[in-house]
């Protein structure tokens, strides 16, 4: 039996395949696109998910009827206006960050949006916050610090509910993880991180490809 040569994609044309998908699937309100804008106009990180990364999280979370979602990283608050987006309105974002000023930010977003009455923002060492949260939530959303996803995810597996889901951003870490000779301390844990969730009994395990990739686990019961 022969089997087809792989579809391999050049940058171009990875770059066009996007840019439709935004086009024709991706609905990003002129808010969504505002609140990048602060991030620029703020100097925080470019480090937020993409528009087809971010309606990928709201559709998620309304396939599994999320009232509960846990977010760890706020920055500007792109990807928990999609994620909040997702609720319904007695539903609850619990969304975590360490910056006070990045916060601010992120609650004038939620504001423009009118999403804050299902916002909370917790500004803190995300670590200590969630030993506050009491579950079970639906669904988590990990896009912080690399060297506590494992922490992150060790939380997570003990508060969300069977069927609900743990998903993590930046599991390609801009393809790395997939060389085996790079040694990076960030690509090699996000490859350890990537392995451990894809191995975790009690979750059937997925990697999203498109835009850094997320990573996802439905919970088994």
């Amino acid at each position: 039996m022969t089997h087809r040569d792989p579809i391999l994609l050049s940058e171009t044309a990875q770059r066009h395949v996007e840019a439709y998908i935004e086009t024709v699937f991706v609905r990003e309100r002129t808010e969504h696109a505002a609140i990048s804008a602060t991030t620029t106009e703020n100097g925080l990180p470019q480090i937020d998910v993409r528009p087809q990364e971010g309606y990928f999280l709201m559709w998620l979370a309304r396939a599994i009827g999320a009232q509960t979602i846990v977010e760890i990283g706020t920055l500007a608050g792109y990807s928990g206006a999609w994620l909040a987006q997702a609720l319904p309105p007695q539903g609850k974002l619990i969304t975590l960050e360490l910056s006070a000023e990045h916060a601010a930010v992120a609650q004038r977003n939620f504001e423009l949006l009118g999403l804050a009455e299902r916002v909370e923002i917790h500004v803190g060492n995300a670590h200590q916050n969630l030993t506050q949260i009491a579950g079970p939530v639906d669904m988590v959303f990990i896009d912080a610090e690399k060297e506590g996803y494992d922490a992150y995810l060790d939380w997570a597996l003990e508060h969300v509910r069977p069927g609900g889901v743990i998903a993590a951003h930046n599991a390609l870490r801009q393809g790395q993880v997939a060389d085996p000779a790079n040694e990076d301390a960030g690509v090699a844990g996000m490859r350890r991180f990537n392995a451990r969730l894809a191995q975790e009994p009690r979750l059937l395990p997925l990697l999203v490809p498109f835009g850094d990739g997320t990573v996802i686990g439905l919970v088994q019961g």
